[in-house]
């Protein structure tokens, strides 16, 4: 397995939106197992394949307290299964060092394909609905940021933009 370079806000590549999965396949499974390795080293709970530069429907997360309950979701479909939303600290891999309080439903119902190709639905709620929620929005080229203030997420884009000068 290998550990890929997650890309950092404001890097436009963030905003794509990501394609379907066409096909399951080895190919697809290696990024996953990567995306993986990437994701427990950082150390985070969950990364959207837009994050390290692949432009497809595929996230991972694990929010075991042991690291030891991945899932994969490929072509997630999620919907809300309450009006009633929740609001909870929020980190990400691509806006280091950050973290905001987000709202968002408290319970969803998923639709995606397993590691294998295989549909399943259920329905989540609290950590691993956040999670879910927040990976999808990397999918669709949105970022946590984007359900801040404007003055917060400015603030951020310019520290981040001078911690990369200086690392450059």
């Amino acid at each position: 397995m290998a550990v890929l370079d997650i890309l950092e806000f404001p890097d436009p590549r963030l905003r794509t939106v990501a394609r379907p999965v066409e096909q399951v396949d080895d190919e697809l499974r290696t990024l996953i197992d990567n995306m993986f390795e990437t994701m427990y080293q950082a150390p985070g709970i969950g990364l959207a394949a837009t994050q390290v530069n692949v432009h497809k429907r595929v996230l991972v997360i694990d929010v075991s307290e042991e690291r030891n309950e991945p899932r994969v979701f490929i072509n997630p479909e999620v919907t809300p299964l309450t009006d009633e939303t929740g609001e909870l600290e929020e980190g990400c891999l691509s806006v280091p060092g950050f973290n905001e309080s987000v709202e968002r439903p408290e319970r969803v119902h998923v639709r995606a394909l397993d590691y294998h190709g295989e549909p399943f639905e259920r329905e989540v709620e609290g950590l691993l609905a956040v999670c879910l929620q927040h990976e999808l929005d990397h999918l669709d080229g949105r970022l946590f940021v984007d359900h801040i203030s404007r003055l917060k997420r400015q603030r951020i884009r310019k520290k981040l933009e001078k911690q990369h000068k200086q690392h450059a």
